[in-house]
């Protein structure tokens, strides 16, 4: 069974445990998420859509279960992390939450959680490594569909162009990228890179910068002004940017206000577009 797969399963009470352990095995090697929503059966994510599995439907205590094995019973612990909608797991697992949002003490929480996505995590090496001999030496801006791979093509150009020996820093805001869990990276991200998690990544960037002395700054899902400014503020003292964004079906994100302002300035030197189902491709364009 794939570690990441196996990793995510965990997390599943019984009888989901069983029937998702059950599954083929090439559909353990193309899943990419569990969708839990109360009411209805569960599912599994696959390149192609959405695959019910198990007989059983979701309830509320079938949520609380999977929160409490992937927070260790110490939902306490994880309050900030969930104000923001996700959960960080071992293994590098994240899971993403909604419910009603509520107001304690001034602060933002969730309440009546009603679904949950286990993202399944994987570390794919040598994805794209064509397109990552093209654009180390730059700074590149990875772009793709939501779930379209942009986060383990970053994973993956982090890891190589660390192991050759530049100080890469990584601004993890969620998490995701490194699963850092108890203080460890899940993910290898390569020797000679450092993650600052759970802080936005622009005031991440400021820090990294003042702290650490990085040569390459990489950032997950830039997209608002403040991105920008600390974009062009790391250009500016000589660090490169390894960032990713949503784009459309397309994979055209530059239409967007934030993006037209980095290109017209020269932020990226390169622009990586990620695209088909199941076997991604790669396409480097130099802006």
């Amino acid at each position: 069974m794939p570690e990441g797969f196996e990793m995510a399963v965990q997390l599943l009470p019984e009888p989901l445990c069983a029937a998702a352990r059950a599954m083929p095995g090439y559909v353990k090697n193309c899943a990419e998420e569990f969708r839990l929503r109360t009411g209805t059966q569960p599912t599994l994510r696959l390149p192609e859509g959405e695959r019910v599995f198990g007989s059983v439907r979701v309830t509320p205590e079938t949520l609380c279960a999977v929160l409490e094995r992937a927070t260790n019973a110490s939902m306490h612990a994880v309050a900030d992390e969930l104000r923001c909608g996700y959960i960080s797991a071992p293994g590098g697992v994240r899971v993403g939450v909604c419910g009603t949002a509520v107001r304690e003490n001034g602060m933002r929480a969730l309440r009546d959680i009603s679904s949950l996505c286990i993202r399944i995590p994987r570390q794919l090496r040598g994805i794209g490594r064509s397109a990552i001999e093209r654009v180390k030496d730059d700074s590149v801006l990875i772009v793709s569909s939501p779930g379209g791979g942009k986060t383990t093509f970053l994973r993956e150009l982090i890891r190589t162009v660390s192991d050759s020996g530049v100080r890469v820093c990584l601004a993890d805001e969620r998490g995701e990228i490194a699963g850092i869990y108890g203080g460890t990276a899940q993910f290898d991200i390569g020797r000679c890179t450092d993650v600052l998690t759970g802080v936005p990544k622009a005031q991440a960037a400021t820090m990294l910068l003042r702290a650490m002395g990085p040569e390459v700054v990489a950032m997950d899902e830039i997209g608002t002004d403040e991105d920008a400014d600390a974009v062009e503020s790391l250009l500016g003292c000589g660090v490169r940017i390894f960032a990713t964004a949503h784009a459309s079906a397309d994979g055209a994100p530059l239409a967007r206000p934030v993006f037209r302002r980095l290109t017209e300035t020269g932020a990226f030197g390169k622009i990586v577009r990620i695209g088909g189902a199941g076997v991604r491709s790669y396409v480097v364009e130099t802006l």
